[in-house]
């Protein structure tokens, strides 16, 4: 598969695109205005981005307890049931007067939520597309994400100068709201790719199976560090240039639509390889000028430039795909989704203390430094160990399926949607 027109033309696609393309919207618009709600009522630049990416935090816990759900639940049904979460936490989130603890409280909460959001999303798109169009698929919903946050901080700088903060997240609820119409009347019902009850236990049994082989976890690490780092810096874009602050996210959102675009669309296979390590490092160089304080203009310039280094993940994602079985993919994907995102966190917290002792451009210059030497670690160790066997006698593509017999079971299931 490698054309938008095949692409658009497979059945299911579309609602997984139009549900994926609100509630980013909504997420975007809700950040930008709890960012600058926080930032007034605190004046602190380390709340402020643990506002805005504090619900990356949590994700892991999700991802160690609850992602084996990602697998075990009906994909329409559990995209549906978590838009309207999100939506009622960001309406009460809207509430005046609503003491600070609890607002991290809700922040935290929708993070462990989120985690099996972001593997039951992926897990279809793998199940609904061809295998050769995932990269494709993925990348145009990466592309998405960056229109619908040019588009969410736009709207969400527009709405916070002319409703309020508070008047902006309640926008943003009726935006998830909606999203949560287009997932229940646009999706299809299908039957979940596991067989079983999501449990802690599985969750654990199969997060150990995905980190068991040397090359799956590099793939994980490159998938979640450098581009978590540059993350906070991105953290950092309020306290940086409070006025500002919604131009420096749509550049940096354009940056990441213009290589998620170039990457899915133009990369070829033989050149995808080599390409990842130099994107990762484009993604961090240009924050390290940030220490410089430039003008608004080169800022604005300088973020969207690194931003084309985002795309970097989708060659991770590719070749993690070919590590995984089909009936893992969405543990797997969501795996990926929440360590990334617990490093975006942890990294705006890290990005926000520095600050608090520094200064926002010092710290944005710490962490792309920080960024870069995780790269090189990263690209060297890889190097040191291409070709070697892991210590499962399988060689490093693919993680052995404990149990073969209900691998052939569940790929024959009606309705499963495997391929």
């Amino acid at each position: 598969m490698r054309t938008y027109r095949e692409l658009f033309r497979t059945p299911q696609f579309g609602p997984l695109f139009a549900t994926s393309a609100v509630q980013v919207a909504a997420s975007t618009t809700s950040g930008l205005a709890l960012g600058t709600l926080v930032y007034a009522a605190t004046d602190s630049p380390l709340l402020a981005a643990l506002s805005m990416f504090g619900s990356s935090l949590a994700q892991m816990i999700g991802a160690t307890l609850l992602m084996s759900a990602a697998d075990r639940l009906p994909p329409r049904a559990a995209m549906t049931g978590l838009a309207l979460v999100f939506g009622l936490a960001t309406a009460v989130l809207a509430v005046p007067g609503l003491p600070l603890p609890v607002v991290f409280a809700i922040i935290l909460t929708e993070g462990v939520v989120a985690a099996v959001g972001g593997g039951v999303r992926y897990g279809l798109l793998n199940e609904v597309l061809p295998k050769d169009g995932y990269l494709l698929g993925r990348s145009v919903l990466n592309m998405c994400s960056g229109l619908m946050q040019i588009g969410g901080f736009a709207l969400g700088g527009f709405l916070v100068a002319t409703l309020s903060a508070r008047g902006t997240l309640l926008v943003a609820a009726a935006l998830y709201l909606t999203g949560a119409a287009v997932a229940r009347f646009g999706l299809v019902r299908r039957e979940p790719r596991a067989a079983g009850r999501p449990s802690a236990a599985e969750t654990w049994r199969v997060n150990a199976l995905l980190w068991s082989s040397g090359p799956r976890r590099r793939v994980y690490l490159a998938l979640w560090v450098p581009n978590g780092l540059i993350v906070g810096c991105e953290s950092l874009f309020v306290p940086y240039a409070p006025e500002q602050a919604g131009l420096l996210f749509a550049f940096a959102a354009l940056g990441m639509l213009i290589g998620d675009t170039v990457a899915g669309r133009f990369f070829a296979r033989r050149w995808r390889g080599r390409l990842a390590t130099p994107l990762q490092l484009l993604l961090a160089v240009p924050y390290l000028l940030f220490a410089t304080r430039p003008a608004l203009p080169l800022a604005l310039a300088l973020a969207m430039l690194a931003s084309v280094g985002f795309s970097a993940s989708l060659l991770f994602q590719e070749r993690l795909m070919a590590l995984v079985p089909d009936e893992f993919t969405g543990q797997a994907l969501g795996l990926h989704s929440s360590g990334m995102l617990t490093m975006q966190g942890v990294a705006a917290a890290l990005a926000g203390t520095v600050a608090q002792w520094t200064s926002p451009a010092t710290a944005m210059t710490v962490m792309a430094a920080a960024s870069i030497a995780v790269t090189l670690a990263l690209t060297a160790a890889g190097r040191r160990d291409a070709g070697a066997v892991d210590e499962d006698g399988t060689g490093p593509d693919r993680c052995p399926d404990p149990h073969p017999a209900r691998q052939v079971s569940r790929r024959s299931a009606p309705g499963s949607g495997s391929a």
